[in-house]
């Protein structure tokens, strides 16, 4: 069957879009990641009681899809992994995930606001819509803080580094140049002004949004910190759940952290070799600082950066297309953004259903940060658009004959970011990295996402450093991380402390690398020499953004 050809609708399927139903109804915000009309304006309900609810409908999809029968191949992944996936939230549910879910960025401080960027602003009714939104964020912050203190009671409550580092998050969009405040003062539709009734409204709404993030920064500091312990680390049980949610995979989490270490001085050696590429005899920090002082490596200002981003993706959409992938017209139009936000980090966002709003690519520059090497971040374009993200992302979206859409909008953290890794590695096979400088761009992240394995595992399973000289704790983090990345402290900062909030997605990423190009190699293995690398691409991506073992049982099995 191929991509164009109307597959017909079978009773798993039927669960399956039932369950998306169930999300969008339980979690309006999803809405607006999809791009699907309803509920505007509107916010899931963060308390214990929503949460109670929300598991109850898992229950019941979770017995619904159990009791099916496949009729075919499709029908078999989507059962393995909704049904892998709805076992993995009742589990998280009973471990309590709920009750400490507090990072620097992925948690839902960041998700209320976050939504805002990319709900649509075209209209008068678009702007009406955000302003109820604003009003609705404080109900739903003090849902999300009810859940926190449920936590207390329970004795599941978050590191206190998490606790400050977000207690200052919040304070910022309290301030007169806050998000809410700087987002509802541009407020205009792309025709014609707002009326003055509306401005007011979401004026109002600024500072009702900018008051929710201040009591929840009277409650981190007064009551949450009393009770946060100073140990980053979850330990092996909650970790182990964190791993498989991340992965959609079961690894075995001690032989994971040997190999990263072994990985992470492979990064090491191969930097090292072109290193002296670059620069005859140099050490790494010399070919670093011999490509930092090299004016045609640089772009100066966040216009500068978004143009070149845009250039580079355009490039690589055109001439893949030509050559290496089949990319369908809808998905050749990706755009990249500068996020609204200066909180650090490059993150993608999937097309809207229908492909009205475009797959994104969004850079949040750190305040103060003017200048950008192309070295270090051509590599990033590639992870995060073509062949990478976007591609992997887009082509589920685009996928509609063949997948119901829980398959098209589902994955796991291991399955797509191992996926852009693997693609980091494939451009440069592809010729795309010959220049020496964006090889040592792409394996200086390489070898921060291998350092992250053993960071991330070592500290919150309390592992031997890799010295064997002790047990890790939070604080030998940073000083791990430094070593082996070359960026600033700022930014090496940030990413420490979300792997400690966040633990197990972090390794993810090289993890899902590792476990793609194992089944790409098993795949060959078996095929022989009627391996075909792009058909595998192809194959491989049309079962959509399921869990890593199920993309395993659906490739080998």
């Amino acid at each position: 069957m191929t991509n164009d050809q109307k597959r017909e609708p079978t009773p798993v399927d039927t669960i399956a879009e039932e369950w998306v139903d169930t999300q969008l109804e339980l979690y309006p915000e999803f809405h607006v990641w999809l791009g699907r009309p309803g509920r505007e304006g509107e916010y899931a309900d963060y308390s214990p009681a929503g949460a109670e609810h929300a598991i109850g409908k898992v229950r019941e999809t979770l017995a619904r899809i159990e009791a099916a029968e496949p009729v075919d191949d499709i029908d078999r992944v989507t059962k393995m992994d909704l049904t892998r996936e709805l076992q993995l939230t009742v589990e998280k549910h009973e471990a309590g995930f709920a009750q400490r879910d507090l990072n620097v960025i992925a948690s839902p401080p960041q998700e209320l606001r976050d939504i805002f960027d990319l709900v649509p602003t075209d209209t008068e009714d678009d702007w009406a819509n955000v302003a109820k939104r604003l009003h609705n964020l404080p109900a739903a912050m003090n849902g999300y803080i009810e859940t926190l203190r449920s936590g207390i009671a329970a004795g599941n409550v978050p590191a206190i580094r998490q606790v400050r580092e977000v207690l200052a998050q919040a304070r910022k969009q309290v301030a007169d140049t806050g998000f809410f405040f700087e987002f509802t003062a541009d407020a205009k539709p792309l025709n014609g002004t707002l009326p003055e009734s509306l401005k007011g409204d979401l004026a109002d709404g600024a500072k009702e949004a900018a008051q929710a993030y201040a009591t929840l920064a009277d409650f981190f500091e007064n009551e949450l910190a009393q009770h946060a312990p100073e140990k980053d680390a979850v330990g092996r049980e909650l970790y182990a759940l964190a791993s498989r949610s991340f992965l959609g995979a079961t690894v075995d989490l001690d032989e994971t952290y040997e190999w990263g270490i072994e990985e992470l001085a492979r990064m090491r050696a191969e930097q090292e070799s072109i290193a002296r590429e670059i620069k005859p005899g140099a050490t790494v920090l010399e070919a670093i600082e011999f490509l930092d002082g090299d004016a045609s490596r640089k772009l100066h200002g966040t216009d500068a950066l978004q143009r070149w981003m845009q250039e580079t993706s355009d490039r690589a959409i055109e001439e893949l297309g030509k050559s290496h992938f089949d990319i369908p017209a809808e998905i050749r139009r990706l755009e990249c953004m500068i996020a609204p936000t200066q909180e650090g980090g490059i993150y993608y966002t999937g097309p809207s259903d229908d492909f009205s709003r475009a797959g994104r690519m969004w850079w949040s520059v750190p305040e103060g940060v003017t200048e950008f090497d192309t070295w270090r971040e051509l590599t990033t374009v590639y992870h995060e658009g073509v062949p990478g993200h976007h591609l992997q992302i887009a082509q589920a979206t685009y996928n509609k004959a063949q997948l119901n859409s829980w398959r098209r909008i589902a994955g796991t953290s291991g399955h797509a970011e191992g996926w852009a890794l693997y693609a980091e590695r494939l451009m440069e096979q592809l010729g795309y990295l010959d220049d020496p400088a964006d090889r040592l761009g792409m394996l200086d992240g390489q070898r921060m996402r291998a350092a992250r394995v053993v960071l991330d595992i070592g500290v919150h399973l309390e592992k031997p450093l890799p010295d064997g000289s002790r047990a890790w704790t939070g604080e030998d983090a940073f000083p791990f991380l430094r070593e082996n990345v070359n960026m600033n402290d700022g930014f090496v900062r940030f990413e420490v402390n979300r792997y400690l909030g966040w633990p197990g997605q972090a390794p993810s990423y090289k993890i899902g690398q590792r476990i793609w190009e194992q089944l790409r190699d098993e795949y060959a293995r078996r095929e022989g020499a009627s391996f075909d690398i792009k058909a595998f691409h192809k194959k491989a991506l049309d079962i959509g953004g399921v869990g890593l073992d199920t993309l395993k049982a659906a490739l080998l099995d």
